[in-house]
């Protein structure tokens, strides 16, 4: 979502930051509950068996209603950007279904309540400080790309405990810093939405869209890090 090229103009806000940063956030925790709702059902009935038979399929869908949002939220009415999202939040509860199989519910649990302090703690720093993250984003798009790469080498070579540890942990930071960074980035494009009443409704979704993202990357990553622990001891 490009929001530098868009013309604000120079009327009145049509809705205040707190209601635009609440909106925001109820997006994302409404994706939250069905991405978790979807998953724990299909690891619990006979959904899993599609979802072994379609995962690639699923994967590229999911991964297409990302794209799509992404780049046609602007021209997209508000309906279907939300539809888009929740389709999205769905799909990829299909596909992290493994993750109720492979764990115990403690695990995802305490992993889920690690995640919720990490996520709060730099979404607070990036809605409170003063600082310009705005340099942050091209270094956190390179350790992203880094990420990719490393991990399906990961894949086709196996990392290890060892590696296995750092991989996750560095990607932990990694989306922690991006959590700051998406947080103060919405400020930013509230500043250049707030006069348009439904601009601001998808800009809230798409928002919701990218710090859902992040809190979905430091859940698994912190899942993998308990898990490691667990089987090594």
């Amino acid at each position: 979502m490009d929001y530098r090229n868009y013309d604000r103009g120079y009327a009145e806000p049509t809705m205040s930051a707190s209601d635009y940063m609440t909106r925001t956030y109820r997006w994302m925790a409404c994706g939250l509950l069905i991405t978790f709702a979807m998953a724990y059902l299909t690891a619990t009935t006979s959904l899993i068996y599609l979802v072994d038979s379609l995962y690639l399929v699923l994967t590229i869908a999911e991964l297409a209603l990302v794209f799509v949002l992404s780049s046609r939220v602007q021209t997209m009415s508000v309906g279907a950007a939300r539809a888009t999202f929740f389709g999205y939040a769905l799909l990829n509860g299909m596909v992290l279904s493994y993750y109720f199989l492979v764990f115990s519910a403690s695990t995802l649990i305490m992993a889920l309540l690690a995640t919720s302090l990490y996520f709060g703690l730099m979404a607070v720093y990036g809605t409170t400080t003063h600082k310009d993250l705005t340099g942050w984003g091209p270094r956190l798009m390179m350790a992203l790309v880094a990420m990719i790469i490393t991990g399906f080498v990961g894949m086709l070579f196996g990392f290890g405990f060892g590696g296995s540890v750092l991989y996750c942990g560095i990607g932990l930071v990694v989306f922690m810093l991006l959590t700051a960074y998406d947080t103060q980035k919405l400020q930013q494009m509230y500043s250049y939405y707030s006069a348009d009443a439904e601009m601001a409704e998808k800009a809230s979704i798409y928002g919701a869209l990218t710090l859902y993202l992040d809190f979905i990357n430091i859940f698994l990553y912190v899942v993998r890090l308990m898990g490691n622990n667990r089987s090594r001891s």
